[in-house]
């Protein structure tokens, strides 16, 4: 992304394009309200800030639409600068005339984010509540847009601060200490600089652990539907989505690719997958389905394994629960036993089971709801609770560096290493942490970041 001249005045599209039934273009900088004023039928040079005006755009003396324009007057605006908002009618003619109108008064297309990025330079928020904006934008969940205005509100962003703070503190201490090195003075207490690298490092470690959960939230929790050919996986993955999402037949193989779709529970979105059959095969194209399988496996939170339990024996059920366990769960994967077909069994011969799993019918939809509530539960209980959840993938390779570094400094401190070099290790994790708020930040790593924005925000 190429940093335009942040004294022009930007204007785009922000709402979707196409058709509808209202559209707004949204104007920032400092002739922002001049520019509109010039293609207005009212006066708005003396209007107050956090006002609407209802009135007519014109071209050519010609009246183009009927609008209602508002006006936020620096710097108590989103970007900071004088902003105004013109609300159109939907159609993309009046919404493509009003942009050629602004352009001809002096006004340059937005780029994507720029909106976004003039509210970071202005110090309207900061870098990582700008990046929860976009998250914002894109949440599909209650879960994930509750994490998203967490983060946009500040919540991340105050306690990253606070822990750079407190090492900016002790860096300070120990520079002081330089200054009287002929001395001997010790300003700096190295038990009280352990135990707050304690204290960050463990910050740290929850932060690094929440990424999985959160990156699970924010993407839809992957939930992989596995067992052996004509388990009922088709069947049970269309029971859940309320849809013939799978083709289901009582041939062995039928599913042959991965099968993927989501759906909101309680406020979670999963993402359900399902899989071939894993079974021992010559065919080509169905092995190539079981190795896909596997490979969505390795990637799942949630792991469905379901048998068919007619005509099985508890044994052998039993068996290949403990071989799967050993062969393909991962640490941090749940696993759900599901007995299928539960309707057209005798549930006695198999009682022990009712402590490893659920019995089901996904053909009649029997005990689905208490399937839903166990897989939310997987998400909201145990140990995925976390004060602070990272779900953006830049903030988590961040704090893997910061972990490295706190270990660096633990070892000199250990190793009596020299004040100055105790302060440069000091200095480079605060400057970590500070790429996360945006307090470290160069003109490429905001280019990056911007980038990926829409165009409007």
């Amino acid at each position: 992304m190429k940093f335009e001249d942040p004294n022009d005045t930007i204007c785009a599209l922000s709402t979707p394009q196409g058709n509808g039934a209202i559209a707004l273009i949204r104007l920032s900088g400092k002739q922002a309200i001049n520019i509109v004023n010039k293609i207005f039928s009212r006066e708005l040079s003396d209007k107050q800030s956090h006002t609407a005006h209802f009135g007519s755009i014109k071209q050519n003396e010609q009246v183009l639409d009927e609008v209602l324009v508002t006006i936020f007057r620096n710097p108590h605006s989103f970007t900071g600068e004088d902003l105004v908002e013109i609300g159109c009618h939907g159609s993309v003619y009046i919404q493509s005339e009003i942009l050629k109108l602004l352009l001809a008064q002096g006004a340059r297309m937005a780029g994507p984010g720029e909106f976004s990025l003039r509210a970071f330079i202005n110090g309207k928020m900061d870098l990582s509540q700008t990046e929860a904006v976009a998250d914002l934008i894109a949440s599909r969940s209650a879960a994930s847009h509750k994490i998203a205005m967490h983060q946009m509100r500040g919540g991340f962003s105050k306690e990253i601060s606070e822990l750079r703070q407190e090492l900016m503190n002790f860096a300070s201490l120990i520079e002081l200490e330089l200054d009287f090195s002929e001395e001997d003075v010790e300003f700096a207490d190295r038990t009280q600089l352990n135990d707050l690298l304690d204290k960050v490092k463990t910050k740290v470690s929850s932060l690094l652990k929440s990424f999985r959960y959160g990156n699970a939230l924010k993407n839809g929790v992957p939930v992989a539907i596995v067992g052996a050919p004509n388990a009922g996986k088709s069947t049970l993955l269309n029971a859940l989505l309320n849809e013939d999402k799978a083709i289901v037949s009582d041939i062995a193989g039928t599913t042959r690719d991965v099968i993927e779709d989501t759906m909101i529970i309680d406020g979670i979105e999963f993402r359900f997958i399902d899989t071939a059959g894993i079974r021992e095969t010559k065919d080509k194209i169905e092995s190539e389905g079981i190795r896909k399988a596997f490979d969505k496996i390795k990637t799942a939170r949630i792991i469905l394994l379901l048998f068919d339990t007619e005509g099985s024996s508890e044994q052998e059920i039993i068996d290949q629960i403990s071989l799967f366990e050993k062969r393909s769960v991962l640490p941090g994967q749940k696993l759900i036993c599901l007995f299928n077909k539960a309707d057209r069994i005798d549930k006695e011969k198999l009682l022990s089971l009712k402590d490893v799993g659920l019995f089901i019918s996904a053909k009649r939809g029997d005990e689905l709801d208490e399937l839903k509530s166990i897989l939310v539960d997987q998400i909201k209980t145990g140990d995925e609770q976390f004060d602070t959840v990272v779900t953006n993938i830049r903030h988590f390779e961040i704090l893997q560096k910061c972990d490295s570094s706190i270990e660096k400094i633990k070892q000199g401190l250990e190793m009596n290493i020299p004040g100055d070099l105790l302060a440069m290790d000091i200095r480079e994790t605060m400057d970590l942490l500070g790429e996360i708020t945006g307090e470290i930040s160069s003109d490429e790593l905001l280019g990056n970041i911007f980038a990926n924005f829409c165009i409007g925000k």
